[in-house]
């Protein structure tokens, strides 16, 4: 078995709403299905924030290059790494419905491209890219924000489903589980969010969230680890562009991971802690929102050597109805 690698820290998409920050929804891991993960791209922004009935259509590019072996704190030497590098691109479409001001739902269907760089089994231990592009693990959430009267509050539950290919392989075996798109597991999600004023005006708002992705229903003796992710920031309101509004938005990710393990696992080198800054930026002219960040790591302390990503890219497009 390879070592294992941070596969994405990562999708597209949680179910949380829509404030005045659009972002994704994963969403957003997401969106994405993907083993090792992809819970940040899910609790990257406020932007899912139910603010009342009605619905929502998005589609959400997330992508990162892992091309830096790291092992504890601090990046290490390639050598002592199998695979190489893991480029991937996940998008992600879905549908969000608020049906009154208290209860709503949401569907998340992710897909990626993913290109692998390994020492190949084959004769010679050859350095080999495998690409392919599969459907990841489709997302159901359901959403409640009947705690308040100005909805700041809320609560996301549901199901990751293993709707994503976690058997592609090349002839010499050399994409392991942990490098799957799919994870091949049924996960229960569990997450919550809160939004405040920081300013009189009420251009100046904050907001949290957090989401936790407990597996529960396993297959090929591969068990994803548990993992939480959580995320907070703050967006300011109060630039405009003729019609348009245009929002800075800055925020602190953290993601825990616990180890994977089973047969087919690579336990030594899986499970990780990491912290992200992200600065961003959204422009809505309604009905239309379009939001781009950028994730930057800070600090990540990994179980072995694993890949990690100097950066993460996120664009989303949604359309309010």
């Amino acid at each position: 078995m390879k070592n294992n690698k941070l596969n994405q820290i990562a999708g597209s998409t949680c179910l949380l709403g829509l404030v005045s920050t659009l972002a994704t929804v994963i969403a957003p891991n997401a969106a994405h299905a993907c083993a090792c993960g992809c819970g940040v791209f899910d609790v990257a922004t406020s932007s899912m924030f139910p603010s009342g009935e009605g619905g929502m259509a998005f589609v959400t590019d997330d992508y990162q290059d892992q091309n830096r072996n790291w092992s504890n704190s601090s990046q290490a030497p390639a050598a002592n790494n199998g695979d190489k590098e893991i480029q991937t691109d996940f998008v992600s479409v879905g549908l969000q419905y608020m049906f009154n001001r208290s209860w709503g739902a949401q569907i998340e269907i992710p897909s990626a491209y993913r290109s692998f760089t390994t020492v190949s089994s084959a004769p010679g231990n050859p350095v080999t890219a495998i690409r392919w592009w599969s459907l990841g693990d489709i997302r159901l959430k359901g959403i409640y924000t009947g705690f308040s009267e100005d909805l700041s509050s809320g609560i996301t539950f549901g199901l990751k489903l293993p709707t994503g290919s976690y058997t592609h392989e090349n002839a010499f075996g050399d994409v392991d589980r942990d490098s799957q798109i799919g994870s091949g597991s049924t996960d229960i999600l569990l997450g919550g969010f809160h939004r405040g004023n920081l300013s009189q005006n009420y251009k100046l708002d904050w907001f949290a969230q957090a989401e936790a992705d407990l597996p529960v229903l396993t297959q090929g003796d591969y068990r994803p680890g548990f993992e939480l992710d959580a995320a907070a920031g703050i967006d300011y309101k109060g630039w405009s562009l003729g019609r348009a509004s245009i929002s800075p938005i800055v925020q602190a990710i953290v993601s825990e991971r616990t180890a994977d393990y089973g047969a087919a696992a690579n336990s030594p080198n899986s499970g990780y802690t990491r912290i992200l800054l992200s600065p961003a930026i959204e422009f809505h002219l309604h009905p239309v929102t379009v939001y781009a960040d950028v994730e930057l790591p800070v600090f990540a302390n990994v179980k072995g050597n694993q890949l990690v990503a100097p950066a993460l890219f996120k664009v989303s497009l949604s359309y309010m109805f």
